[in-house]
């Protein structure tokens, strides 16, 4: 498997190291119209009993953590996950692990959980197909991906848009708003079992996923 560009990587965690104090504040408005019950929705499906979450940010996913599984998640910016490591109640801390780590190159042994979940992660992972690998290394045979994913629409008048504003919003924020993310989790090798778009413009979509036996 090919290795991560530490220059991209070095990028996009400096990038979210240093908007980690306002990132909640940036992204509040989708958070409150729409990410908010897609989350809430998307966890109430995930059962393990071992389950990681990849990018967990500044713990926007932690109040729908399931009850009665073992759950790790990581994210590659320290900063980020300082925020979220105070988000976590008391009562979760024994069941809950959160770890720095680069999801393009990942420190567990392969087929490790039943279910990986990531929200609106994939947009900056510096190499989206090695990171969904990597994803598909963790996860048992049989295992279900889960994602939340904005993305450039096919077939839109926002396409050719979103992709003249792909490299000065990366460069700005360290996420692309053009990626092809469904395709994306094809190419890494995961059987796609479902594609839902949450909104009519196409931008925005749930992704369920199998590992093959």
């Amino acid at each position: 498997m090919m290795n991560p560009d530490p220059k991209q990587t070095h990028f996009t965690k400096k990038r979210y190291n240093t908007t980690s104090i306002i990132y909640n504040l940036m992204e509040w408005p989708v958070e409150q119209l729409w990410y908010k019950k897609w989350r809430r929705k998307l966890w109430q499906n995930i059962h393990g009993p071992t389950v990681l979450e990849i990018g967990v940010g500044t713990g926007k996913n932690i109040p729908y953590y399931p009850k009665n599984v073992e759950l790790t998640g990581i994210d590659l910016s320290p900063g980020m996950l300082k925020r979220a490591k105070k988000l976590l109640p008391k009562s979760i801390n024994d069941s809950v692990t959160l770890r720095e780590m680069d999801a393009q190159q990942m420190e567990f042994p392969d087929d490790t959980f039943d279910e990986v979940v990531a929200t609106f992660v994939f947009c900056s992972v510096p190499d989206p197909i090695l990171g969904l690998k990597e994803a598909l290394r963790v996860t048992k045979p049989g295992g279900r991906l889960h994602l939340l994913e904005h993305m450039k629409p096919e077939a839109s008048f926002l396409t050719s848009i979103m992709e003249t504003l792909d490299t000065p919003i990366h460069y700005l924020s360290g996420v692309h708003i053009a990626r092809q993310t469904v395709s994306n989790v094809e190419k890494a090798g995961w059987d796609i079992d479902k594609v839902r778009d949450l909104t009519a413009t196409g931008i925005f979509k749930k992704i369920e996923a199998t590992k093959p036996h």
